[in-house]
């Protein structure tokens, strides 16, 4: 978890300038959330995590939140890479598109309370190592 305690200068500038043009569904989604506005969690937005810039986080409860654009079809390879990595840093990522925000904000909402309500435990289990000689033969 050290790696994200040090974020790397240019993902810092990339969060600010991020920060000063929200996409619209970017800046809908944080009305409704800012000022511990859901169930109390505190998110911020556009935050360094090691090299990357998410969109939302909730440090506090291990959360991403990601809104993704039209964009993102084009950027799924990059994006199962980076919540990899996240999830390696024991995250737990939620995608929404920008579609989903604007038209069914509760339903982001409860998605994101149902992620936020399990303990961590819960929200980051892994499936058991295979016994061994049972792994997967390639």
């Amino acid at each position: 978890m050290g790696a994200c305690r040090m974020q790397p200068e240019p993902a810092i500038r990339r969060a600010r300038r991020l920060r000063e043009t929200p996409s619209r569904a970017e800046e809908f989604f944080w009305s409704l959330i800012r000022d511990r506005a859901l169930d109390g969690l505190r998110f911020r937005r556009q935050v360094p995590i090691g090299f990357y810039v998410v969109d939302f986080a909730c440090l506090s409860a291990r959360l991403i939140i990601e809104a993704d654009g039209g964009v993102h079809a084009l950027r799924t390879f990059d994006d199962a890479k980076r919540d990899a990595w996240l999830r390696s840093q024991e995250f737990q990522v939620l995608r929404f598109t920008n579609n989903e925000i604007l038209g069914t904000p509760n339903h982001v909402l409860a998605a994101i309370r149902d992620a936020a309500g399990k303990p961590a435990s819960e929200r980051l289990r892994r499936p058991p190592s295979p016994e061994m000689g049972e792994g997967i033969i390639f």
